[in-house]
């Protein structure tokens, strides 16, 4: 059972608490939930932009860090273009040109990421203020969001009601399920855009974190880093994490695909479990301090980045910075430009249809 504690109450085991987190920039306020679980592990959530703004979990000697990048005030989400730990919609990742075409009609985005959309438009969903409310769980601790995105909305159709429920679980993994109506044919590709460091945040690079993706197939992309539609295996190449590899062995290789995205920035045709559930996507080891990451999700594909825009300019939480490579994504979602590539995966949602997906990062430690 979920309990509210008061507003800047200190956090206890198996409650969530309410604190300030700041204003927007037109003076609405701003809260932080910080959902502990009965191990005194905590996940905190805010609801601008929904975003993840710490989970802290202990390494092989119990020691506890926080492994996602982020900020201390809302202040810092408002004005970050990296989209640290945010929901994003209504579209993840890119649509090419800045525009699709739905039952005859064309709509026009807006063009964020050179000649594309990037993660729903110039005002996504990680820049909306959410309503936040918590709920009974089971096992853990709950944050349901809830958002309307209307009509027209970045030149999106239709009026999405979107929920989103972060369940922080007493076995130390945050699972996020996400689920949206319309009342007008639309295209939706909800994911949530942390930076993880198992490490602890800020503590350096992720080049030796060692990296497993359930996936036998990437994506392409073009100069613009949008899927030319071919599904390529990765035997043979650099994109190759069928086995645990250290995700810095070969970002530097002489590869066509690794210099247009600076690295790696692409998304994994994930190999799927029959029967429709969360299938594991991808498994990271950070060797120094024994924090594991599994990825569990229904989605069919994988985004995975490693943070090749950061630039160490910008302070993060506690004033430290976070240089290039200093984090890794994992981006559960469809494929990016789906709306324009009719051999994907669909991403169109009807009237009358439920969107729901479900991804779960699990946390642990080998000795």
């Amino acid at each position: 059972m979920t309990t509210l504690g008061a507003i800047g109450a200190t956090p206890h085991p198996g409650s969530t608490t309410k604190k300030s987190f700041g204003k927007t920039p037109d003076g609405q306020p701003v809260d932080l939930y910080v959902l502990t679980n009965k191990g005194g592990a905590e996940a905190s959530i805010t609801n601008y932009g929904g975003a993840v703004v710490s989970i802290k979990v202990p390494d092989r000697n119990g020691k506890p860090a926080d492994v996602v990048l982020g900020y201390d005030t809302v202040d810092g989400y408002v004005n970050d273009k990296s989209h640290f730990g945010g929901i994003i919609g209504r579209f993840g990742n890119r649509i090419a040109h800045a525009q699709f075409v739905l039952d005859g009609k064309t709509y026009t985005l807006a063009k964020n990421n050179g000649e594309n959309t990037l993660h729903g438009g110039v005002k996504g969903f990680d820049k909306a203020l959410w309503t936040a409310k918590t709920l009974p769980a089971k096992d853990g601790q709950s944050l349901e969001l809830s958002y309307l995105s209307k009509d027209g909305d970045e030149g999106f159709p239709g009026n999405l009601k979107v929920t989103v429920t972060y369940t922080w679980m007493d076995a130390n993994a945050l699972q996020i399920e996400y689920s949206a109506t319309t009342d007008k044919k639309t295209v939706v590709n909800l994911t949530n855009h942390s930076y993880f460091n198992l490490a602890g945040q800020g503590s350096g690079d992720i080049l030796g974190h060692q990296l497993v993706i359930e996936a036998d197939k990437f994506t392409p992309v073009d100069a613009g880093l949008i899927p030319t539609g071919e599904l390529r295996d990765v035997g043979g190449t650099p994109f190759d994490f069928r086995k645990p590899v250290a995700i810095g062995a070969r970002t530097d290789q002489d590869d066509d695909q690794l210099k247009l995205g600076g690295g790696y920035d692409h998304n994994y045709v994930l190999r799927r479990s029959a029967g429709g559930g969360e299938s594991r996507a991808a498994r990271v080891v950070e060797p120094a301090s024994g924090r594991v990451l599994e990825v569990w999700t229904t989605e069919p594909g994988v985004q995975f980045y490693t943070g090749n825009f950061l630039d160490g300019k910008t302070p993060g939480k506690g004033g430290l910075t976070y240089p290039r490579r200093n984090a890794f994504c994992l981006e559960t979602q469809h494929f990016p430009d789906s709306p324009n590539q009719p051999k994907f995966p669909s991403v169109v949602l009807k009237p009358g249809e439920r969107y729901h997906t479900i991804t779960t990062y699990k946390f642990s430690v080998e000795k």
